[in-house]
């Protein structure tokens, strides 16, 4: 099994339970009748409709007779769907360190197409250095055990191996000024994290702005988020927000056109990619 079909099922998972809300929609039908109809709860449906879990064919079926879907190619087509989301994803064999709410995004990730992002805490988790992301991880689990932070480290390096494959996304980056000046295990490992944004950025995939601190206040002001595209066309951008214990998937057309526009203005208000690595040039000599 592929990465890359791995990834794919967690976007098919995502297209069916996007279908299947928008079907139970159409019907006036809540989630708690639609639970019912397959002898499950109403947070369950609301989890089959967020991607977030997999999906049996006779609940599919069930609940599309609900909806009133008769036609056989298109319920066809829908229980095709349902299969293929249930294949398992590389990222499974770290369950032992995995939330289960982190396993969608990485899903996402690696089939996004373009993946756009704003960082202020910390350098982005496909663009650290191992080192850089040892010190990440062991600063924000103080007292795991080493085994425990090098699986985490081993996951983060896996992710960032899309970047530099034959299908990678297009990236782009705008850090924040704090990301590169809070220090993470020390000056040389962060020299080396200093130089690694400059190689990357010299990518041809990969765009990376920095927000400097001269700017002021800017669109970014209610913290790190992420955006993702994906190449079908029948599923919309998705923005990821992470918590503490959880995340959000937002995807509703009015959230989604909000943070577009932060994006946006991030992108514009930021110096350039050139001007950028000038700024990170600037920051390594002062390390």
């Amino acid at each position: 099994m592929s990465a890359g079909e791995s990834s794919g099922s967690v976007v098919r998972r995502i297209l069916l339970g996007s279908q299947l809300r928008r079907l139970r929609e159409s019907r006036g039908i809540t989630r708690e009748a639609a639970g019912y109809s397959i002898r499950a709860s109403e947070s369950k449906i609301s989890r089959m409709e967020l991607g977030r879990v997999s999906f049996k064919a006779r609940d599919v079926e069930d609940l599309l007779t609900l909806y009133g879907v008769t036609d056989e190619a298109e319920r066809d087509s829908l229980l095709g769907l349902a299969r293929e989301a249930n294949v398992a994803g590389w990222w499974h064999s770290y369950g032992d360190v995995l939330p289960g709410w982190f396993q969608t995004y990485i899903g996402l990730e690696g089939a996004a197409s373009l993946i756009r992002i704003y960082e202020v805490q910390f350098v982005h988790g496909l663009l650290q250095t191992e080192a850089y992301a040892h010190a990440v991880v062991a600063r924000g689990m103080p007292g795991a055990p080493a085994a425990e932070i090098d699986r985490r480290v081993a996951l983060r390096l896996a992710r960032q191996k899309a970047l530099v494959s034959e299908r990678a996304p297009r990236f782009h980056a705008v850090l924040d000024e704090a990301a590169l000046r809070r220090p993470y295990g020390g000056r040389e490992v962060m020299r080396a994290q200093l130089r690694h944004l400059i190689d990357m950025s010299e990518q041809p995939n990969i765009t990376l702005q920095v927000m400097p601190f001269s700017f002021g206040g800017h669109a970014g002001e209610s913290g790190a988020f992420t955006m993702l595209r994906f190449p079908e066309s029948d599923l919309s951008d998705i923005v990821y927000l992470e918590q503490l214990t959880s995340a959000l998937y937002l995807d509703k057309a009015e959230e989604v056109a909000l943070y577009e526009k932060a994006m946006v203005r991030l992108h514009a208000d930021s110096p350039g990619p050139e001007e950028s690595r000038d700024l990170l040039r600037g920051l390594l000599q002062l390390t």
